[in-house]
């Protein structure tokens, strides 16, 4: 049985102990809202009548939100010096 989007999405909450305060403000960090409803749909059971799939886009925007969540964001190129 594969892992879809909302499997990774639930394991990465837990596994970093995140509450959906928290999602929001990573995803933020990416320029990216979404609302604590729509959350709750992501996380709710498969035959529930208001579950919601968790899209590539979705995922992706959380995993670079988490990046910079937890290691800072990236320090800017600086140009090569020529000798």
């Amino acid at each position: 049985m594969p892992l879809n989007n909302n499997d990774i999405f639930k394991k990465l909450r837990v596994a970093h102990k995140l509450r959906d305060d928290d999602i929001v403000k990573i995803l933020q960090l990416v320029d990216f809202s979404v609302t604590k409803s729509e959350l709750n749909a992501f996380f709710r059971n498969e035959e529930h009548p208001k579950y919601m799939e968790v899209g590539d886009q979705i995922l992706r925007n959380f995993l670079n939100g988490l990046i910079i969540h937890l290691r800072g964001p990236m320090p800017p190129k600086q140009p090569k010096k020529k000798d």
